[in-house]
């Protein structure tokens, strides 16, 4: 990249006020047009919310913690530039967004902070809940948790025998085209929990949510196992990057 400034990070502890100062740095207090910038920026998005920003100054909101003496808007942009947009920088393992110039501990902490934040919300507006009656909420949380993964996940959905969520659990992580799903163990693992009914997820980091074949084959293995141990297979949801694909929906089950 042409922006070869570089960054220091200073990691802050997470509940002591904003911007604290952990101890005086070499360069002394922070310039003025950085002070300045850092009130507008903020005092924009108090008034008029996340919509009011572009994705890379609701970026450098979350960079001023992590780096407290230096203007984080370059490196706002070389995330974005690296990971193609927002939620993508979020959702970066620590392991890529380590290899980002200017990325360290600091930076890493605070956007997984907020990447988790915005799984459990999304969570818990579809545990305990009855699936038909929140089925909005339930794909959106399949959206926010997997839709800019970088590799293949496979997640089941537990439900009772009202249909209500009780457990959502990760079976399987994969490459960026494969997951190994082992039908038996998706059914031990109902039966262990006494799950009435599964819904199948998982995602294709290329975007498209068309199914492959294998996956076609592996959800009608599933279905048959299940059937057996009278545990209903409701649907099977493949998350691309801006939709979600239903076997239900499109008549493979």
């Amino acid at each position: 990249m042409s922006d070869q400034r570089a960054f220091f990070e200073m990691p802050l502890p997470l509940f002591e006020a904003d911007e604290a100062v952990p101890e005086p740095l070499p360069k002394g207090r922070v310039p003025s047009y950085i002070s300045s910038h850092r009130k507008r920026l903020r005092q924009r998005f108090l008034e008029g919310g996340a919509d009011a920003l572009p994705d890379y100054e609701l970026l450098e909101l979350l960079l001023f913690r992590a780096i407290p003496r230096q203007d984080v808007k370059p490196l706002a942009h070389l995330l974005l530039e690296t990971f193609g947009d927002y939620n993508r920088v979020l959702s970066a393992p620590a392991t890529r967004l380590v290899e980002v110039k200017g990325v360290g501990e600091a930076v890493i902490a605070e956007l997984k902070i907020v990447e988790a934040s915005a799984h459990r919300l999304a969570r818990s507006r579809v545990m305990q809940r009855q699936v038909l009656s929140s089925w909005e909420a339930l794909v959106d949380y399949c959206h926010t948790t997997m839709a800019h993964r970088e590799t293949e996940q496979f997640r089941v959905l537990f439900l009772d025998s009202k249909n209500v969520l009780i457990a959502d659990e990760e079976q399987a992580r994969g490459t960026v085209d494969h997951v190994p799903v082992y039908p038996r163990e998706v059914v031990k693992r109902a039966l262990e929990i006494n799950a009435s009914a599964l819904i199948l997820v998982h995602n294709h980091p290329s975007g498209d949510p068309t199914p492959s074949s294998s996956d076609i084959t592996m959800t009608q293995q599933v279905q048959q196992a299940a059937e057996v141990m009278g545990i209903a297979l409701h649907d099977h949801l493949i998350v691309g990057k801006s939709r979600e694909m239903s076997f239900r929906s499109e008549g493979y089950l």
